[in-house]
C-alpha cells in the first residue's frame, strides 16, 4: 500500500506543528515562523500492535549497569587549551558537537585550526555543504593549516555522507553546515525543521555506530538562537556557542551544554589576520588600556568555571532631556543594573530618576554573576557624584535590596587573582574575610563592608552620610 503524503505547517523557531498556517506561534509566539513541509506517513502493518518476535533476540538483551566499561573513554585533545578547558579535556570518541554563532565570528576558522592542532595521525574529514574546495583551500593557506592527513568533501546529501564514513572510518569529522544538509527521504528543503532535525538524528547514529566524533557547524537566528528546532541541542552531547561583536577582535567560547564537562568555562580568542590567537591571561588583556583619574570606572572580578576574570565596568550618568531617563547596558544583565540603580536611588538618595544611565563592560564580556554587582554599584555610584575611584582598588560582593553586601562564593581564588594583576585593595564583604584562614597572605588590603553605606567612605573618606 503507497504511503500517504500530508501538508503540515511547521514553526522554523521551535518545531511546533500545525495543520494550519499561523501568523503567530502559539507555542513560542513568534510571528511569521510557520513554513509548510510535506509529511509522508508510514505504510500500514508497522503499527505499534507489530510482535515483538521481529526483532532480534541481541536487540532485546538488557546489560546490568556494573558491566558496563567506562576505562575506555578517549579523548582526542585539540592542543588548543582554551578550546580543551571548554570542552572538558578535548573532545570525546563518538561524540556529536554543535558549533554556534554569529556569522562571520569565527565558527570555520576554529574547526580548520583544529584540524592544524590535533596529533598528525588522525585522519580528518572535512565536509561543507557551503564552500568549494578551493575556497577551503585558500581559507587554509591563509591560516597555515598544512595537516596532510585533512580530507576534503562538497557534500550535502547527508546518505551520502554518513556512507563515506562508514567506508573511510576518519578519526574526526567536520560538517559545515547543519543548515544545508539535505535527507533525500524528506520532500522539504534544506534548513527547514523536519530535515535539521533528521540529518542530526542521521549524524548522531553514524557517531555512536562507527565511535567517530562528529562536529557540526549551527546557523543562528535574528535572536542570537542556534536555527532550527529546540531539539537539535537536546540531541548532540555538547553545544558550543561563540559570542562577541563582529567589530570587535575578542571572541568568547562558552559550553550551554556539556555531557563530558562543565558548562562553566569560557575559552577566550582574539581574531586576528591568521586567525584566533588563545588569550592565556584575558584579565591583563581586558585590563591593559584602563583609563586613570575617571569617574564611574571600576574593576570586578567574576569567575567563569574555575577561572578568575577581572573585567573592567564603565558607568556613564548624565543629565537627561527626556521625560523618562535612559537605561542602557552591555555585558551585564538590564535587570540587575536597574535593581541596583533603584536600591542606590532608595537607599542613599542617589538622584537618578532624572539621569541617563549608560554600563558598559571592556573587551565584549558578558558578565551575569551577582558577585559583581558591588564593582556596579561603586561605579555609578562614582558616576553620579563624579568622583574617580581609585585604580588600585577592585570590589567583590552581592549587594541586596536592602543595601546589605552579602558574601560570595570561592573569594580566596578572586583576591589571589587580583593581588597577582598587582591591585593594592580588594572591596569584600565582612562576612567573606571572617572565612579566610590567613587574610595577609595573599599580599592586599582587604576591606570588609556589611553595606553600601561604607563605600561613600571609601569613594571619599569622610564625607559618609553626606
Amino acid at each position: 500500500m503507497a504511503a500517504k503524503q500530508k501538508s503540515v505547517y511547521v514553526c522554523s523557531s521551535c518545531g511546533y506543528e500545525s495543520p494550519r498556517w499561523n501568523g503567530r506561534c502559539p507555542e513560542c509566539g513568534e510571528w511569521n515562523t510557520f513554513t509548510e513541509e510535506v509529511q509522508t506517513a508510514p505504510p500500514s502493518g508497522g503499527g505499534r500492535n507489530a510482535p515483538s518476535a521481529a526483532y532480534a533476540p541481541e536487540l532485546l538483551r538488557m546489560e546490568p549497569i556494573h558491566q558496563v566499561s567506562t576505562t575506555d573513554e578517549v579523548r582526542y585533545t585539540t592542543e588548543i587549551p582554551e578550546l580543551d578547558r571548554v570542552l572538558g579535556g578535548g573532545i570525546v570518541k563518538g561524540s556529536l558537537l554543535l558549533l554556534g554563532g554569529d556569522p562571520g565570528i569565527g565558527k570555520s576558522t576554529l574547526l580548520l585550526q583544529i584540524c592544524q592542532h590535533l596529533r598528525p595521525d588522525l585522519t580528518i574529514l572535512y565536509v561543507s555543504g557551503e564552500e568549494s574546495k578551493r575556497q577551503i583551500k585558500l581559507r587554509a593557506d591563509r591560516l597555515g593549516v598544512t595537516n596532510p592527513n585533512l580530507y576534503l568533501k562538497t557534500e550535502t546529501d547527508i546518505d551520502a555522507i554518513c556512507t563515506t564514513v562508514e567506508q573511510n572510518r576518519p578519526d574526526l569529522v567536520m560538517i559545515d553546515s547543519i543548515q544545508t544538509m539535505n535527507c533525500p527521504g524528506l520532500s522539504s528543503s534544506p534548513g527547514s525543521v523536519s530535515q535539521v532535525r533528521e540529518c542530526t538524528n542521521r549524524l548522531l547514529r553514524c557517531a555512536k555506530s562507527q565511535e567517530i566524533p562528529i562536529l557540526i557547524v549551527g546557523h543562528v537566528n535574528k535572536d542570537g538562537a542556534i536555527a532550527g528546532p529546540k531539539v537539535l541541542e537536546h540531541i548532540v552531547d555538547a553545544v558550543l556557542h561563540f559570542e562577541g561583536e563582529r567589530n570587535m577582535s575578542y571572541r568568547i567560547l562558552r559550553a550551554i551544554k556539556n555531557r563530558y564537562g562543565s558548562t562553566n568555562e569560557i575559552g577566550v580568542f582574539e581574531m586576528g589576520d591568521h586567525g584566533l590567537i588563545q588569550v592565556e591571561n584575558p584579565s591583563l588583556t581586558l585590563l591593559m588600556e584602563r583609563p586613570s583619574g575617571v569617574s564611574g570606572v571600576t574593576v570586578a572580578c567574576a569567575m567563569e568555571g574555575t577561572r578568575p576574570i577581572l573585567a573592567e565596568i564603565q558607568a556613564l550618568v548624565t543629565r537627561s532631556a527626556l521625560s523618562s531617563p535612559r537605561r542602557m547596558t552591555t555585558g551585564v544583565n538590564a535587570n540587575m543594573a536597574s535593581l541596583l540603580i533603584a536600591v542606590l536611588e532608595k537607599r542613599l538618595g542617589a538622584p537618578f530618576s532624572h539621569l541617563d544611565v549608560y554600563v558598559n563592560v571592556v573587551g565584549g564580556l558578558r558578565i551575569d554573576e551577582p558577585a559583581v554587582g558591588l564593582s556596579l554599584v561603586l561605579a555609578l555610584l562614582s558616576g553620579v557624584r563624579d568622583v574617580p575611584v581609585d585604580e588600585h582598588i577592585v570590589a567583590i560582593g552581592e549587594v541586596g535590596l536592602a543595601g546589605e553586601v552579602r558574601s560570595v562564593s570561592q573569594v580566596e581564588a578572586r583576591i589571589a587573582e587580583s593581588a597577582k594583576l598587582g591591585f593594592t585593595r580588594c572591596i569584600i564583604p565582612r562576612q567573606n574575610i571572617s572565612s579566610l584562614s590567613s587574610p595577609e597572605k595573599y599580599g592586599i588590603q582587604l576591606i570588609g563592608i556589611r553595606s553600601i553605606w561604607e563605600l561613600i567612605d571609601i569613594l571619599e573618606p569622610g564625607k559618609a552620610g553626606k
